[in-house]
């Protein structure tokens, strides 16, 4: 069964990977681009300073625990206990991988760009009201766009970025616990709606 699981995963990245073009190399390249996003990140942060005032302050700590545990879930224990080949490591299937721009460490399982994508998609979806409904639509195309992106540059299986969004997700429900008790814990961090 794994390795019926593991092959539809191949031939899932092969399609997949083999869908180029020097348009779409570029794109991707620049999604995948974590220094890229910095800007976002920061407008993300400034925003939420402003509109929750005392409330940022767990709001945004418990945004990067749950942020940093996916990056340590994926990269910290699941890639070095899986030992799972990258695509453009693996040498069964190396030679057939479209690698736009290196390939990266050694193992793939899970992708950390998926996990900590999906964590912060997540927990903002569950933590912002439906008010901010399009930008939760949008926070969740991104993520899987970051996703995909690590299939499309040939360094990621499907299952890598699949189980990296599963981790993401819950360590983002896990700090959203942690944010809602915070919240019933310490009154004074509630927040105030603007006038």
């Amino acid at each position: 069964m794994l390795e019926q699981l593991e092959k539809l995963d191949q031939e899932l990245f092969l399609y997949l990977n083999e869908q180029q073009s020097p348009f779409w190399d570029n794109v991707m390249v620049t999604v995948s681009d974590k220094y890229f996003w910095i800007p976002f990140y920061l407008l993300l942060i400034g925003y939420i300073i402003w509109r929750y005032k005392l409330q940022s302050i767990p709001m945004l700590l418990m945004a990067v625990a749950g942020i940093g545990l996916a990056d340590y879930v994926a990269s910290g224990i699941f890639k070095p206990y899986f030992a799972r080949l990258r695509p453009c490591h693996d040498p069964e299937i190396s030679a057939m991988v479209n690698l736009v721009r290196g390939c990266g460490g050694q193992f793939g399982f899970l992708s950390s760009h998926a996990s900590t994508g999906f964590a912060l998609a997540v927990f903002f979806n569950l933590t912002l009201s439906d008010r901010y409904l399009i930008f939760k639509i949008l926070l969740v195309t991104w993520a899987v766009m970051v996703s995909y992106s690590r299939i499309y540059l040939g360094v990621h299986y499907p299952g890598d970025t699949l189980g990296g969004a599963l981790v993401g997700t819950g360590t983002a429900m896990l700090a959203v616990v942690g944010y809602r008790f915070w919240l019933r814990k310490y009154t004074r961090f509630q927040h105030k709606p603007l006038a």
